[in-house]
């Protein structure tokens, strides 16, 4: 394993600058903020604008198949048991907590900073939009129950989908083994190929940054921009309280272990997962850093960090709870308490269905933009266009965030089984 990841290491540093996804997509950003500036930015936001339409109608495509194999895939290959069920119940225990005080962070940043106050919409003579929110918890929890889930995977209904996910892997989990097997390879399966379609449209980032850059630059000018270094200074407000605070105090109280030493042994872990923007290719580093460094044994280790990756996205839950709440402020929405709890709710769920691959988490926001009842408002995708263009070194951080919490649980958990070995020392 580690020969091939030194094979892949040499491969990638050796590829020109050019060919890198992130420069690409920041070329484009600004080829796309130059071109919409110019005198001619009207006309190419009239004939290339649709570069980036089409770019959205893929992301939006995938977003409920993948969402459907990933939670069922991550959850069914918790496998039976009782042993590996008592390790499913800490495990998810522990990313359910640390998902939910991610996203009450990127709530408390956003409520602070209020990115998308004053943020120039193109159109100003629309009324804002009306959020679909519940009235009462209670509302919002009959919301997240679906009464058919092909209509609500018809609809869009996200929040049933997801529900609905997560029930249909906890049931596989309790079939035979020969059974189980079976069927979860089929959805493994499904994963991957949804992963690999996922990658194979992110590829196409620059073109789509490309044509939403040029049609906002040529709509709206350069004014926006001052919103943009909003978000980012939100979003990564929230990244950095979460890798710094939250995580440590739920590592030293859960696990009892120096969070210092933890992310000493982690440094070089987290540094793949900052480059590469994907918790997925830094996954084998992990493993191998976990085992060795960090002292966890395989038993845990190869249960805890695998399910990690799949439905564990601290980085994501911050950015879709604050990217969402920046998008409804935005376009001049009314942004109620209950507003806000379906946000966190929904960013916590549909955190679970991000796929381990860069950018992969603005494809999931559509999620909770349909939840709210502006995932297709034209002026909200072109906001998210707008994210995109500056979203390469966010995600970059949202990955190493999501890594790190992925490594404490299985700290965490490690030590609820019993050992005892976990980062004695610095190595």
């Amino acid at each position: 394993m580690n020969n091939q990841e030194n094979s892949t290491s040499k491969i990638n540093s050796n590829r020109p600058w050019y060919l890198i996804l992130h420069w690409q997509v920041f070329m484009a950003m600004a080829l796309g903020v130059l071109i919409g500036y110019s005198p001619v930015g009207e006309f190419f936001a009239i004939y290339f604008g649709w570069l980036g339409d089409l770019f959205m109608r893929l992301l939006k495509m995938i977003i409920v198949p993948l969402v459907v194999a990933s939670i069922i895939s991550g959850v069914a290959s918790a496998g039976g048991g009782r042993v590996v069920g008592r390790m499913f119940g800490k495990t998810l225990l522990y990313y359910l907590v640390s998902s939910f005080l991610a996203a009450l962070t990127g709530l408390l940043l956003f409520n602070m900073i209020n990115p998308g106050r004053g943020y120039p919409v193109t159109d100003t003579g629309t009324e804002p939009p009306d959020l679909a929110t519940p009235e009462s918890p209670i509302d919002l929890l009959l919301d997240i129950v679906p009464t058919n889930f092909f209509a609500s995977a018809s609809a869009g209904d996200m929040l049933g989908i997801i529900f609905f996910s997560i029930v249909f892997g906890i049931a596989i989990t309790t079939l035979p083994d020969q059974s189980r097997t079976k069927i979860t390879n089929v959805f493994d399966l499904l994963f991957k190929v949804m992963i690999s379609l996922t990658s194979a449209i992110i590829k196409f980032l620059p073109i789509g940054v490309f044509g939403l850059m040029v049609t906002l630059v040529g709509k709206t000018g350069l004014q926006s921009f001052g919103n943009l270094f909003q978000y980012v200074l939100a979003l990564g407000s929230g990244l950095s309280i979460h890798f710094l605070i939250s995580i440590p105090l739920l590592l030293y109280f859960w696990g009892r272990v120096s969070p210092w030493k933890h992310l000493m042994n982690l440094r070089e872990t987290l540094l793949v997962a900052f480059t590469t923007s994907s918790s997925a290719a830094t996954l084998p580093v992990t493993l191998s850093a976990v085992r060795q460094k960090v002292g966890v044994s395989d038993r845990v280790s190869s249960f805890t960090l695998p399910m990690g990756a799949t439905v564990n996205m601290d980085g994501t839950a911050i950015m879709e709870c604050v990217g969402a709440l920046f998008i409804a402020q935005a376009l001049g929405a009314e942004i109620g308490f209950m507003t806000q709890v379906a946000v966190v709710i929904t960013a916590l769920l549909a955190s679970i269905g991000a796929a381990a691959v860069p950018s992969a988490g603005l494809v999931v926001i559509f999620i909770i933009l349909n939840v709210i009842g502006i995932g297709d408002n034209p002026e909200a995708l072109l906001i998210v266009g707008a994210m995109l263009s500056i979203d390469r070194p966010l995600d970059m951080a949202r990955t190493a965030v999501n890594v790190y919490s992925d490594s404490c649980a299985a700290v965490v958990v490690a030590k609820w089984e019993g050992e005892t070995q976990i980062n004695k020392e610095i190595r």
